[in-house]
């Protein structure tokens, strides 16, 4: 039998290093790796480049890497509610690359299939399009965008067990399902773990043969984003 668990993310984590390409699932504060977060930041790897949907807020999500200057590269398609990402970025300190929220989730996409490279409409004739070849279908312009390169993916499930099979809950499948398998080495974090065979095959968002280590993980604060316009 197939046994992909381990203990705890300290483990699953270990020969995470700096200077390697990341990317974390999740969108806004749903969905995301918490504890392989939190560990990141207690190993103190830096030089960093991550690839996420958004950056966190300032202080939960990728906002604690942030924090501690862990990040050299943020590679996202939305940027806002983090202060620190602001002055990072502003700064010079912190490398940004935007990128187009269906084209980011494609690159990944891609990555998991072994597709190298595709063409996209999305950013042709923006900044985005600087020095990428263009080319014309059914009388539209389109981009060559090339997948994403990552050393580690790491996902957050729902559900997995222990041949790392996993089930997403509602909208927390997000870029998770997308990033599963796309990088040399994924790791998932689920909420319940349990043994191979419990799961119905008919339920599994994403096979196991996508995930290298999968550990049960603790704590989860599950925050709510908000965001208040005017005085009530």
């Amino acid at each position: 039998m197939i046994n992909k668990k381990v203990q705890n993310a300290a483990e699953a984590l270990r020969d995470i290093e700096g200077g390697m390409t990341i990317m974390l699932g999740g969108f806004g504060l749903c969905g995301i790796p918490e504890n392989s977060i939190a560990e990141l930041v207690r190993k103190g790897v830096t030089n960093l480049t991550c690839i996420s949907n958004n950056a966190g807020v300032d202080d939960f999500g990728l906002g604690l890497l942030l924090q501690k200057k862990q990040i050299k590269k943020m590679i996202s398609s939305y940027v806002g509610e983090n202060a620190e990402f602001e002055r990072q970025m502003l700064s010079g300190e912190l490398e940004v690359e935007l990128t187009p929220q269906g084209t980011l989730a494609e690159k990944c996409r891609a990555a998991q299939a072994g597709i190298p490279a595709f063409y996209t409409p999305a950013g042709y004739g923006t900044e985005i399009a600087e020095g990428k070849e263009a080319r014309e279908f059914n009388g539209k312009m389109h981009i060559l965008e090339e997948a994403y390169k990552a050393d580690f993916a790491i996902v957050k499930a729902w559900k997995g067990d222990e041949a790392g099979n996993l089930i997403f809950k509602g909208t927390a499948r997000n870029f998770n399902s997308c990033m599963a398998g796309a990088a040399k080495i994924t790791i998932a974090e689920v909420e319940e773990l349990v043994p191979a065979g419990q799961l119905d095959p008919n339920q599994i968002h994403i096979p196991g043969i996508f995930v290298k280590r999968i550990f049960k993980g603790e704590k989860y604060e599950k925050r709510i984003e908000q965001r208040t316009t005017r005085k009530r």
